[in-house]
């Protein structure tokens, strides 16, 4: 056994004298940060008071002026549309795309996607983007349904569209959080409106993952209690009960870690604390009939992920009519949103890659490995790497052809850094198969089972309140008796009791004042303070080990209760065990005839277009078997067709013809190339050397060319070279018009380029971008 002292022992000081002294030390320090603590939660008190009395409180960073009211329209709602003034020292490009971002009304209230310098908002005008916002007010208008709050964004994204025009591309939107589904719920039923829209942190598929809160409304009898919380506030939800469940998610950040941060580090973290709890403590209303839409369609049903909505008029809210692409990211330490919750809707919706291409969609997801929740939207190493690289690619994924993507952010080499992009990361975009989503979702029919039994019980729960119990309490509740309820909600309290208006709050400022003045903070050596942070991890490290017991326990209560036979058998949602427990939509005869059309259509144009087209086909060509592009490609795109005589008027027809482009290789690549020198017939012979160059220099670029792909390459330079020379051979006095010769097609047809034969091997297989197979991947 040793006798060297630990670690802890060697840092304590052995002279009682200096042990005293550090004592001294550590308790002055204590008792001052003890007062510079309580005036920053006075500050945070008059902050709340300051803020609920705005006309309109926002957290935006950012300046902004009014465009357009909701209250104005014909369904009025408490949302308005804003522009972003951009800072003096940040000019936006007027011509580029616009962005709007709206913010999730889930309780808070908004501005968290412009709530600093690098958020979405400030990574977008950074980008040169004009940038809108979407907000709300506290109150929403009475009678106001989720439905009017969807034509109500419908009307902003057009009233932008129409500012801007579309020739640079329509404005992409950016949702977070519930935002997001809202969004895309617009989007599904005016699709010509919306360029690519993002998502952050969007729950889509809500049976989905493997968080607490989704056992939530199966524990508590389904939506019964939300439509009794809504009657007791008179017809209003209060977002406070939203925000409340937020917090129990992490009892140790609540009860203990975000309070000890503050008092730890009061030198210093007073301003970002307040930032934060000016919007965590900005608390919103909807109405009754909002709330119970969102819980009983969503929440508890998940009709959302499989085209089980009908909006009054009777429109299917069907997210596979959406023609932008999709951007999902979400991270896999969100307790609220993780990646299957995100992408569940993806396996839900689609049986393969083939029917997502089906449905002319494209969708990129992209996932973060620590950040949380919140941090999606605020923090300032997410703006300043995902979002901003999202905003500098937003017209690389626009162009993207239909499929299904995953994009990663990684620090670009440095001569790429140079030449293209103004910052230190690389936005790569991989090929990806519905496979790779569905081992993230980890689908289990069981689950889905036990949640659709939760969803019946939930039914049966709210028709049984409504019947017996809410004319009772209805005729009970008053505005004035929902004033009080909401006055002393545990959250508004933990604002309102201490503030200036507190008898004691003078004396802590005068004294919090002159601690300022003559601040002595104990050395971080000192061994007392050390205690304090061990004791302070000791209580973090319970909490979460509370935390995970108490989410273990919830877990196997609901799937004992709702995996039982009988209740499921109850509930009318006893299914067969390979069966899923709830509705997949399938393809209708319009669909069927409308794919069989379009492919006719490709197949019957695949000789028309000119010099540009030729150019992306051929690109497309020699890199079918690479499942990666990234932000460069982009620019590689757009200077492919400016030395050429070819024109193109807008962004929207540019994205045309790289998808047509993709999908006739796509389906078929022989056909595509064979008809290459059609293409260029009408070229003139240095625009096709122009374009053969500009080809040459992006495939070569790539580096590691495979010997496949570098016969390719060489066999379409030879191509385009042919047909150059068969241009100034028939523009020569009397020459005949010579044809060039057809593309090289089929397997092992010999070429010859500079005296060295080339063998053109086909494709092994078909796309755009091909797919990978896992072992490939690995």
């Amino acid at each position: 056994m040793s006798n060297e002292p630990s670690a802890t022992q060697a840092d304590l000081p052995l002279d009682p004298t200096a042990l005293g002294r550090a004592f001294i030390d550590y308790v002055t320090d204590a008792a001052q940060r003890t007062v510079l603590y309580a005036d920053i939660r006075r500050q945070r008190g008059d902050q709340y008071r300051k803020h609920l009395a705005e006309t309109a409180p926002n957290v935006l960073h950012f300046a902004a002026e009014l465009v357009m009211s909701g209250a104005e329209l014909a369904r009025p709602v408490n949302y308005a549309l804003a522009r972003i003034v951009p800072p003096p020292d940040q000019p936006v490009d007027p011509a580029k795309r616009p962005f709007i971002v709206v913010d999730p009304r889930a309780g808070h209230g908004p501005g968290i996607g412009g709530f600093k310098p690098d958020s979405e908002i400030g990574a977008a005008m950074r980008a040169g983007h004009p940038c809108y916002f979407i907000g709300f007010l506290p109150d929403p208008v009475p009678g106001q349904t989720i439905e009017d709050v969807i034509h109500a964004e419908a009307a902003f994204v057009r009233r932008v569209g129409e500012l801007h025009g579309t020739h640079n591309g329509k404005p992409a939107v950016i949702g977070n959080c519930q935002a997001g589904w809202q969004v895309l719920m617009t989007a599904a039923l005016w699709p010509d409106l919306f360029g690519p829209i993002i998502v952050a942190g969007t729950p889509l598929s809500y049976w989905a993952g493997d968080n607490p809160m989704r056992y939530a409304g199966g524990l508590l009898g389904g939506s019964w209690l939300t439509a009794l919380t809504s009657d007791l506030g008179a017809g209003r939800f209060d977002g406070a009960w939203l925000v409340q469940n937020f917090e129990n998610l992490d009892p140790a950040n609540t009860l203990w870690t975000k309070q000890y941060n503050v008092y730890a580090k009061v030198d210093t973290e007073g301003p970002r604390y307040l930032d934060f709890e000016k919007y965590w403590g900005g608390h919103v209303f909807l109405n009754d009939v909002e709330m119970q839409y969102i819980v009983d369609n969503l929440f508890i049903g998940n009709k959302l992920a499989t085209a089980e909505l009908i909006t009054s008029d009777g429109m299917r809210v069907d997210l596979r009519n959406i023609r932008s692409p999709i951007v999902v990211f979400c991270s896999y330490r969100d307790n609220i949103t993780p990646p299957a919750q995100a992408l569940g809707w993806v396996t839900d919706l689609y049986r393969n890659e083939d029917d997502l291409v089906s449905h002319d969609q494209t969708i990129v997801y992209a996932t973060h490995d620590s950040i949380g929740h919140l941090g999606i939207f605020v923090s300032s190493s997410v703006g300043r790497k995902e979002h901003r690289e999202f905003a500098n690619s937003i017209d690389l994924i626009d162009l993207l052809p239909p499929g299904l993507y995953q994009a990663t952010v990684d620090e670009q080499p440095q001569a790429d850094a140079a030449q293209y992009v103004d910052d230190k990361y690389l936005m790569s975009i991989h090929r990806r198969d519905i496979e790779d989503v569905r081992a993230i979702v980890k689908s289990d029919l069981a689950s889905e089972r036990r949640f659709n039994a939760a969803a019946r019980l939930s039914e049966i729960n709210l028709g049984l309140y409504r019947a017996f119990v809410q004319p009772l309490v209805k005729a009970l509740a008053t505005p004035y008796s929902a004033h009080w309820m909401q006055l002393l909600h545990p959250l508004r309290l933990s604002f309102e009791w201490w503030s200036s208006e507190h008898p004691l709050a003078d004396t802590v400022e005068e004294a919090a004042q002159k601690i300022k003045a003559e601040r002595a903070a104990v050395s971080a050596d000192n061994p007392f303070l050390q205690w304090e942070k061990q004791a302070s991890d000791a209580i973090e490290h319970a909490l979460d080990r509370y935390r995970d017991h108490r989410d273990e326990l919830y877990r196997i209560g609901f799937e004992t209760i709702f995996g039982s036979p009988a209740l499921q058998a109850l509930a009318g949602s006893m299914a067969h065990p390979e069966q899923p427990a709830r509705p997949r939509p399938g393809d209708s005869p319009e669909h069927r005839a409308f794919v069989a059309q379009e492919k006719a259509h490709r197949h019957a144009s695949i000789s028309h277009g000119g010099l540009l087209e030729a150019g992306i086909r051929t690109i497309f060509y020699v890199l079918r078997q690479r499942g990666v592009t990234n932000s460069r490609h982009f620019q590689y795109a757009i200077e492919l067709h400016h030395p050429t005589s070819v024109s193109v008027k807008d962004m929207p027809s540019f994205r045309q013809i790289i998808r047509q482009q993709a999908l006739l290789i796509s389906e078929d690549p022989d056909a595509s190339i064979a008809t290459l020198p059609t293409l260029l017939r009408e070229a003139a012979p240095e625009d096709i050397r122009a374009v053969a160059h500009s080809i040459e220099q992006l495939v070569n670029h790539e580096g590691d060319l495979s010997a496949e792909e570098a016969c390719t390459l060489a066999a379409m330079l030879d191509l385009f070279e042919r047909s150059a020379q068969a241009k100034e051979s028939a523009s020569a006095p009397g020459s005949p018009m010579p044809s060039p010769k057809p593309a090289p097609t089929g397997r092992a047809t010999t070429i010859r380029r500079e005296a060295s034969p080339i063998k053109v091997v086909s494709p092994r297989k078909n796309g755009a971008v091909s797919r990978r197979t896992s072992k490939e991947r690995k």
